[in-house]
């Protein structure tokens, strides 16, 4: 594997990155420590507001693949602390893999943290007992309908919520506090007062906090941004339920590395960097 390019702008850096079979995989390196790496090329839970499943599935990413972002990143001279299973692909769906990375990165002293829908089941269940440094519940729906097409292939609420209540309840409130419902709030699909009334009472009953994420408008993709003041308003009903609330940080709503923003083969297509 080698960097093909790095597109810049004033606060993320995306690393192209080829694999030996001519693919080319995304890294984000944002925060001045963290970097944001991918565990398959595409993605088969293809949830319909995002970039990285348009496609589907190519193929998993193998252990030397994924740690190897980590590595050309470190050798390109970036600072790094942090790892985020959070780039292209479904984290749990190539577990063996990312399970035998994870473990990697934790030898190298790093912090890893992780994105997901919580699919498969069995391994969301292994992945709540890792020594991990933070795990974000992508829920993004409060209803099955809804989470049903928002993501198609992901696992029902009702499990998913089961397995997580199950487990948080045996944890102290400090430990709680690395757990979070990530909530990607699109205009029209899911900010209605009833879905967050919704999503507060979840999140007040699992006593954990809610990542609140402004959806990144995406080329070919027909979802719409909330407006600021909609954001806003989402935010302050969540704060009034004394839900603890983290809104997208200005790394996280760039056209490179933002939310649902990454994909295969970016180097085929006009990039605005």
């Amino acid at each position: 594997m080698k960097i093909e390019e790095v597109i810049k702008d004033e606060l993320n850096r995306l690393l192209e990155i080829k694999t030996d079979d001519q693919f080319t995989v995304e890294a984000v390196y944002y925060r001045g420590d963290t970097l944001c790496v991918s565990s398959q090329l595409g993605c088969p839970v293809r949830c319909s507001f995002c970039a990285s499943g348009m496609n589907g599935l190519i193929r998993n990413l193998s252990y030397e693949e994924i740690i190897s972002q980590y590595e050309l990143a470190k050798d390109d001279g970036l600072n790094i602390k942090n790892i985020a299973f959070a780039g292209i692909g479904e984290p749990l769906l190539n577990w063996e893999n990312v399970k035998k990375a994870f473990w990697y990165f934790k030898e190298k002293g790093l912090k890893c943290s992780f994105y997901t829908t919580g699919f498969p089941i069995k391994n969301f269940k292994e992945l709540l007992k890792l020594s991990h440094n933070g795990i974000n519940l992508s829920l993004h729906a409060v209803t099955e309908e809804k989470r049903k097409e928002l993501i198609p292939y992901g696992q029902p609420i009702k499990e998913i919520l089961s397995v997580f209540e199950e487990h948080l309840s045996k944890l102290s409130n400090r430990k709680r506090k690395m757990y979070n419902i990530a909530y990607l709030l699109i205009g029209n699909v899911n900010n209605s007062e009833e879905e967050i009334e919704a999503l507060g009472e979840i999140a007040k009953r699992l006593n954990i906090g809610v990542s609140l994420l402004k959806y990144n408008e995406i080329e070919g993709i027909d979802y719409r941004s909330t407006s600021d003041d909609e954001y806003e308003q989402a935010f302050l009903k969540l704060r009034e339920k004394g839900i603890r609330v983290t809104l997208s940080n200005r790394y996280r709503t760039r056209k490179i590395g933002g939310c649902g923003t990454l994909m295969v083969n970016r180097l085929k297509m006009p990039v605005d960097s």
